[in-house]
């Protein structure tokens, strides 16, 4: 028999990074041109039946954002995708499943800088899903001389606010880098931001 087959997306990967959950595949094998995908997912609290994700529908992309998608947060999820072309349909391929809000990965936040005389206001951005706005969300904020070791750390952890350093007694070139931390069911760190550098109470 003849039968044209259109083979299944490959790689079918759920990603939890910055909060974004995003689902990654690559084309089946022999794909062709006019291909596009569809993706369903199910969670751990309605296991009986996929659900569609509406804007991941006869998409041409290999990749679909399912950041506020679920309902619940807090319990292990998992995806499928099938590509279509014409008549034809692959097989649906399945990700494995995956806990959003344990298994994230966390990027740095971004530091915002405004040297005054004898201060610095530190603040950091960090960008987060609208659904996600109700995390507990903290950051860790080093200071250093320029060529120092001897980092100082701001132990009072600062969220969406922002830190006054006093920079009175300081001379010479000043360096910063924060993390975002992330309270799940442990302690969750991100890489430190790349540092940024600033002189300070240089006269005249």
């Amino acid at each position: 028999s003849g039968r044209v087959q259109l083979l299944p997306p490959q790689n079918v990967t759920l990603l939890s990074k910055d909060f974004e959950m995003i689902l990654t595949w690559a084309p089946g094998e022999g794909s062709p041109q006019d291909v596009t995908y569809t993706v369903r997912y199910k969670s751990q609290d309605h296991m009986d039946k996929w659900l569609e994700v509406p804007h991941c529908s006869n998409i041409p992309r290999t990749s679909c954002i399912l950041t506020c998608v679920f309902s619940n947060i807090y319990v292990k999820v998992r995806a499928q995708v099938k590509a279509v072309s014409g008549r034809l349909q692959s097989p649906w391929a399945k990700s494995r499943f995956k806990d959003y809000y344990s298994e994230v990965e966390l990027a740095p936040p971004v530091l915002i800088l405004k040297v005054k005389e004898n201060s610095i206001h530190v603040s950091a951005s960090f960008p987060l899903p609208t659904c996600m706005e109700k995390l507990t969300w903290k950051y860790e904020l080093n200071h250093w001389q320029a060529g120092s070791e001897d980092k100082k750390k701001y132990e009072d952890k600062f969220r969406r606010d922002s830190v006054t350093i006093d920079t009175t007694a300081l001379r010479g070139n000043y360096c910063l880098s924060a993390r975002s931390i992330y309270e799940s069911i442990d302690l969750k760190y991100s890489e430190f931001s790349q540092p940024v550098c600033v002189p300070l109470n240089h006269k005249g």
